[in-house]
């Protein structure tokens, strides 16, 4: 299965597991899964850090190399194609970053691993 993680997937499945669904930690840590992440949620969670919205249990770019290196991540990035997709979208919701998350995985066919039920309403296929 190809899995993208919403950023709060990402950050309980580094600095605190047992915040994730019994499934998505199940899929996490499943080897013949593709783990991926957009470069969207990476520049969304070091602008939080940045404006010091969130903590986390490092560094930023320390804990985001070693993220993407214990979880396998390949990292997304953001083509046209995703942003075009992303003007179609309803107003579902507003945060553009949770917008441009439902884009990448209607456009690159993925599951979306978010406890957020608002990706449903845009289609998209989502665990946790």
């Amino acid at each position: 299965m190809r899995l993208l993680l919403d950023s709060h997937a990402l950050i309980w499945a580094m600095d605190d597991p047992s915040r994730l669904g019994q499934q998505a930690a199940e899929e996490l840590a499943n080897p013949a899964n593709d783990l991926y992440l957009s470069a969207g949620t990476i520049w969304e969670i070091a602008i939080k850090v940045g404006l010091k919205k969130l903590a986390l249990s490092l560094p930023f770019r320390i804990w985001m190399s070693q993220a993407i290196s214990e979880l396998g991540l390949v990292a997304l990035p953001i083509t046209v194609e995703c942003a075009d997709a992303q003007i179609a979208l309803p107003s579902h919701h507003r945060d553009p970053f949770d917008r441009l998350l439902a884009a990448q995985a209607r456009s690159e066919k993925v599951v979306l691993v978010s406890a957020d039920v608002v990706f449903d309403l845009y289609g998209v296929q989502r665990l946790w």
